[in-house]
């Protein structure tokens, strides 16, 4: 794990929209990576290796995907950033993650249309797995 950093630029408070937010997931060598955890936005850019197109966590690029990284999970269907029915356990890993980002990533705005929490949440069936709606 990456030790946090000392040199991290003042948090911007910038607005994003979610559809702005899209057109830096990595697709485009131009354009800074940004990756948003409960509405924060964070620069990963000099993560490209990690981020970028094609590359291993590019699924949160250009989107805030707080209940996948809550769920320590890399499916599509689960990057959205609705967290409001992980566990407890998957909560804390979700806060975990964001102070993990905040050490580490230069936070260069906020997502100011996500929809309200509980708004975008799955169904779970009893057998524990998502349900479409």
């Amino acid at each position: 794990m990456q030790p946090p950093r000392t040199d991290l630029a003042p948090p911007k408070d910038d607005p994003f929209t979610v559809e702005q937010l899209k057109q830096y997931d990595g697709s485009d060598p131009s354009k800074p990576i940004y990756v948003a955890i409960k509405g924060t936005v964070f620069d990963v850019t000099r993560k490209a290796d990690t981020y970028g197109k094609g590359k291993s966590y590019n699924l949160f690029a250009g989107k805030d995907a707080s209940r996948a990284l809550g769920m320590s999970s890399l499916k599509e269907e689960d990057a959205v950033s609705d967290y409001s029915t992980l566990s407890a356990a998957d909560t804390k890993t979700l806060n975990d993650w964001y102070d993990f980002f905040s050490k580490r990533y230069n936070i260069v705005g906020k997502v100011v249309d996500l929809p309200p929490q509980g708004s975008q949440s799955q169904s779970t069936n009893p057998a524990g797995g998502a349900s479409a709606l």
